[in-house]
């Protein structure tokens, strides 16, 4: 007789079980091997090189003689204060010249081993425009599942002194400036969910590793470049990872973790940015 946890048990392994719609798996070892290196120079020209410098970051913050909680990360900050033409062309450059890495990862997945026979990668993985209301939906509600208790989880890591006070936004007071906040919460998005969910996903999946091992990870790896902001951030992203890693899985899908990563983005840069221009300090 099954019980709960055995039924829940099996509805998870079923969750993770081979599926009519995992990419085709490669089965030669030097093609593996050839692959799983690509994944590793895809990371180190885009977020695996942000994790090195996350990792440098937390060393450079744990070895001053100021607590970590006590120490503030700025995000979003501009690059020519005083001059607001040329700081909206660096931003825009800042949002932009990330997306070629995305280009790049979404160009192999075409044009090397595709995953699918002649379906584009792009369809393959849930990056496109064929599911626009459902996709809409997902996100708005993995972003209230994910969002409320990360809000939570930041002043208790803050509380406990495991984490940096993050100012979310601190560009001019200028007219573009809420504009490009939305479009760097969409580049993160965009950046971050295609290469660690749909290209890696795919990637390792047609190397051979279980859905376990590939999940937890792209998890893992998520949470190593949100080092610098203490090890609150390093966690919180880790359970995200896990979460979205689980969503992706279910729907084959990268959009709505798309919408959801976006939308928790552009809540906490305008958000913060809003609190602060009325004096109001997270």
């Amino acid at each position: 007789m099954s019980t709960p946890a055995t039924a829940e048990r099996g509805r998870f392994a079923g969750l993770l079980a081979p599926s009519d719609r995992d990419p085709a798996p490669v089965t030669e070892p030097a093609v593996q091997r050839g692959l799983r290196r690509e994944t590793v120079l895809v990371l180190g020209v885009s977020l695996g090189s942000s994790a090195v410098y996350a990792v440098l970051s937390i060393i450079e913050k744990l070895t001053r003689p100021v607590p970590l909680s006590q120490q503030t990360t700025a995000m979003n900050q501009s690059a020519t204060p005083g001059r607001p033409w040329l700081d909206l062309a660096y931003q825009l450059a800042g949002v932009v010249l990330p997306l070629v890495a995305v280009a790049l990862a979404l160009y192999l997945l075409n044009h090397i081993h595709r995953p699918a026979g002649d379906v584009r990668a792009g369809h393959f993985v849930g990056f496109d425009r064929r599911e626009p209301a459902r996709d809409l939906l997902r996100g708005l509600g993995l972003a209230a599942i994910i969002g409320i208790p990360g809000l939570g989880f930041y002043f208790v890591a803050k509380a406990i002194g495991i984490n940096t006070q993050v100012s979310a936004a601190n560009l001019q007071a200028v007219w573009w400036s809420a504009p490009v906040l939305v479009l760097a919460a969409i580049e993160n998005a965009v950046l971050e969910e295609v290469i660690m969910v749909g290209y890696l996903f795919t990637r390792w999946r047609q190397t051979g590793w279980s859905w376990p091992l590939v999940i937890g990870l792209s998890a893992l790896i998520r949470g190593s470049y949100h080092l610098y902001q203490g090890f609150g951030g390093f966690a919180g992203n880790i359970v995200m990872g896990l979460v979205l890693g689980l969503v992706f899985v279910r729907t084959r899908r990268v959009m709505p973790l798309v919408v959801c990563h976006a939308i928790l983005d552009t809540v906490a840069f305008v958000g913060y940015s809003i609190l602060q221009s009325r004096g109001i300090s997270l």
